[in-house]
């Protein structure tokens, strides 16, 4: 196998990697969503869901170059839900970033 053939490779293997973090990723945002918006609406809500996909993230990132994340606790997603009620598209996507990043950091 030439240099070429073998950096395609792994480029290839690094793409896969990542492009399966990414539907990780966006299953466990979907969990997020719906714990949210049962705690906003108050109703009950739980944060299992989000943990066992952040459990396989987790998981698939010990096998390649891709981020981990940490577990998110019920109070967590409470603590996210009290964001003003007039919040622009901007303003939702820095909230939602901040939730990520309790959940990357363990808050």
């Amino acid at each position: 196998m030439s240099v070429h053939e073998a950096i395609t490779a792994h480029t290839r293997k690094q793409h896969s990697h990542l492009e399966q973090f990414l539907e990780l990723e966006e299953a466990r945002e979907h969990a997020i969503d719906h714990a949210v918006a049962r705690c906003a609406a108050g109703q009950p809500f739980h944060v299992d869901a989000i943990n066992e996909w952040t459990i396989r993230i987790n998981k698939h990132a010990q096998n390649g170059i891709s981020p981990t994340r940490a577990l998110v606790t019920e109070q967590m997603v409470r603590d996210f839900v009290p964001a003003p009620r007039n919040k622009t598209a901007a303003n939702d996507k820095d909230c939602r970033m901040h939730l990520g990043n309790l959940a990357v950091y363990g808050r």
